[in-house]
């Protein structure tokens, strides 16, 4: 290895970069804690050097506490000098390159001992100030009062030992008063939301009209075939509505969706806040233009993703159908990525951006604006999602939350309209009261259509139950629509049961894991048997024009064109199914 000197820059060349360097990360960690020894004779030298030539100056007797605090932390030798942290990742270099029994590291042993007891120390000692300051101002008692500020200047005597600092601890810090616009305006979590009175009747709009062509005469059954006519186009139902998270489906351009029928599609306000922001959209144009798709498309209110994304909690979260997941980062299995929940209160959410790490305020009107400026045809109002293992109280809590948000939410949106359509969201979980409650709250006021969200239940079958029961609870005269599932078996289940519009990105997420959708089941085109197999995706069903054996040869060289293909593949099958059902329930056979 060669060192060439420019300055105070060191630059190395030959073949091994300069973090490979051998030993040096242990020379470093040993020099590190030999700085604080430097440090001490340093002050010490410091200290003489004014006692000696400017004792009795009041330029010396200004110094003197700073002076006498520095040398106090640094005769403790360089463990006073060196955090617990600092001290940790040395002594873990150390060993890690052999030197582990040495001298050195049973001098770092012994000086994190020490420094992680001072550390310890001090903050038992700031919290035992804090804890009896608290107890002061909540004190009437004028002797109890002269106990606790002896308890108080003995604790900040130590804290001064301790530190070294000339000032008590927190001395003249204040605690700023709340903005009056950011306190909880109400703290009972089962206040009831307004009644319906305080806003107008529900009546069908010029821009948004649902229309029922048929409903099923098969005894049991309520399915129906229904049009939404939109600003941007009429939607047939039952509708299959595929996702688009970030204003695209993954590896379909807006073109090709439209050919394969996409009727519907699904925006997520979350990322789209995240990244461009709304108010880029907005001076696009909206979504319409902004994606080039001149059909209708719906965004939800972003609630989703703030509680689907955060941090899972593991004394709530189990088995659930629409399952929380932690994205980990590749090099690091033990740190999940995860856009961390800051607080939910009254006023709404705070959330930190899964991106820059960035706090963001969701609140229901803010929600409102953000989709009022992306322009959608339908929006969602902001509500709570609480996982399926919650105690009924909290569950309770959560959906009369809910409801008092979609209430501000409704009330922001019927202030600006802007041809635009918004559906509540009936909560509840599984509980069948609670889901009763909500629906019967909700159908009264003036929504134009009615979702199906929260927690479905662990499973289809728990889901399908509950469904059962709830869809003839929703009124008949308004579209509804199922949040987040719309798996090809969870479809044909829930048509019947009276199921207008249905999302979920599962049929594209398959699709780019080699799993295409056919009539004759599920392909796993990666599989050995396709690589000789000349013929059609699915024979009995429109789809993309390609042969089994070109896409098996695509997946397994890993172009990207077999993502876009199995997608559209699936999208086209998604279609086929639901314009079958549609079919089906003309003829009174579903």
């Amino acid at each position: 290895q060669s060192w060439e000197r420019s300055g105070d820059k060191r630059h190395r060349t030959g073949a091994q970069p300069r973090h490979t360097a051998p030993h040096r990360s242990h020379a470093s960690a040993s020099h590190r804690c030999r700085r604080g020894e430097r440090v001490r004779t340093r002050c010490m030298r410091t200290l003489a050097v004014f006692s000696l030539f400017a004792v009795g100056s009041r330029a010396f007797q200004r110094a003197a506490p700073q002076l006498r605090g520095l040398a106090r932390r640094s005769m403790a030798g360089p463990v006073e000098g060196t955090s617990a942290k600092e001290l940790k990742k040395a002594l873990r270099r150390l060993k890690h390159g052999g030197a582990g029994a040495g001298d050195e590291a049973s001098q770092l042993e012994a000086r994190l001992a020490t420094r992680v007891a001072w550390e310890n120390d001090l903050a038992s000692t700031k919290g035992a100030i804090t804890e009896a300051a608290t107890r002061r101002a909540a004190c009437s008692d004028d002797a109890a009062r002269g106990a606790i500020d002896a308890e108080v200047a003995a604790l900040q005597k130590r804290y001064r030992e301790l530190s070294g600092d000339a000032e008590d601890y927190k001395k003249q810090k204040k605690r700023k008063a709340p903005d009056a616009s950011t306190r909880p305006p109400n703290d009972d979590p089962l206040a009831a939301p307004p009644a319906a009175d305080a806003f107008p009747p529900f009546a069908p709009r010029e821009h948004f009209r649902f229309e029922v062509l048929h409903e099923s005469k098969k005894p049991g059954s309520r399915a129906r075939v229904g049009r939404l006519h939109t600003p941007h186009g009429t939607i047939d139902t039952p509708c299959f509505v595929p996702v688009g998270t970030n204003g695209a489906l993954k590896a379909v351009d807006a073109a090709s969706a439209m050919e394969a029928g996409v009727e519907l599609q699904f925006c997520n306000t979350y990322h789209l806040l995240v990244h461009p922001g709304a108010d880029v959209v907005e001076r696009a144009g909206g979504l319409h233009k902004f994606m080039r798709r001149d059909a209708p498309i719906i965004t939800d209110s972003g609630g989703f993703q703030v509680f689907s994304l955060a941090e899972p909690d593991s004394d709530e979260d189990g088995a659930e159908l629409k399952q929380k997941r932690a994205r980990r980062k590749k090099d690091d299995a033990e740190q999940p990525q995860h856009g961390k929940l800051v607080s939910v209160n009254e006023r709404g959410v705070v959330f930190k951006s899964y991106r820059d790490g960035l706090p963001i305020e969701l609140t229901p009107e803010s929600s409102v604006a953000a989709q009022k400026r992306l322009g959608a045809d339908i929006i969602i109002p902001l509500d709570e999602l609480p996982p399926y293992h919650v105690t009924r109280e909290r569950l309770e809590a959560s959906v009369q939350l809910s409801h008092r948000w979609m209430a501000r939410s409704l009330r922001a949106h019927l202030s600006d309209v802007r041809g635009q359509a918004m559906y509540a969201v009936v909560h509840g979980g599984v509980d069948r009261e609670l889901r009763t409650r909500s629906a019967s709250y909700l159908s009264s006021l003036p929504f134009d259509g009615m979702a199906v969200g929260g927690s479905l239940g662990k499973d289809r079958a728990e889901m399908v139950e509950m469904l059962g029961w709830l869809m003839p609870l929703l009124p008949r005269d308004r579209p509804n629509h199922l949040l987040g599932i719309a798996d090809p078996e969870s479809c044909a289940a829930v048509v019947p049961l009276g199921v207008d519009t249905m999302d979920s990105c599962n049929p594209t997420r398959v699709a780019r894991h080699g799993s295409l959708l056919t009539t004759a089941g599920v392909v796993r085109i990666g599989a050995t048997r396709y690589k000789d197999d000349h013929g059609p995706l699915d024979p009995d069903c429109p789809s993309v024009d390609c042969t089994r054996a070109y896409l098996h040869h695509l997946f397994k060289q890993s172009e990207p064109l077999a993502l876009t293909l199995a997608s559209l593949h699936n999208i086209y099958y998604m279609n086929h199914m639901m314009r079958d059902m549609r079919e089906r329930i003309m003829r009174d056979e579903l």
